[in-house]
């Protein structure tokens, strides 16, 4: 069974920056269109960006310009560089498949931006 593993939250202040990790146990990842989500608590979890395998990416519109997603396929990883961090942004981040049939959600990964 493919698992999810998320890592990189943390407590940030407003402004400040995290880069999140999602290790992937896929034997086909190269070839899967990634996503980062995130719940923040009483909401409905969203998909905040998504990179295909060949590279391209797509950002909501609340975190374009701040967040960079990346994958590395040898590592089986994908990123999530944040930037100018606001309170708004603070929920459990999750990846997952971009599309389609997902895997099991991971544990995900507690981001929690206050001053």
């Amino acid at each position: 069974q493919v698992q999810l593993v998320e890592s990189g939250g943390g407590l940030v202040q407003p402004g400040g920056s995290l880069r999140l990790s999602c290790v992937v146990s896929a034997n086909l990842f190269s070839i899967d269109a990634m996503a980062w989500y995130r719940q923040a608590p009483g909401k409905q979890r969203e998909l905040l960006a998504h990179i295909s395998s060949g590279g391209g990416t797509y950002y909501t519109d609340s975190v374009k310009g701040r967040f960079t997603i990346s994958r590395d396929n040898a590592k089986k990883t994908v990123y999530l560089q944040m930037n100018s961090l606001k309170p708004e942004d603070t929920a459990v981040y999750y990846c997952n498949k971009a599309s389609g049939s997902l895997y099991p959600w991971g544990q995900g990964t507690q981001v929690t931006v206050s001053s």
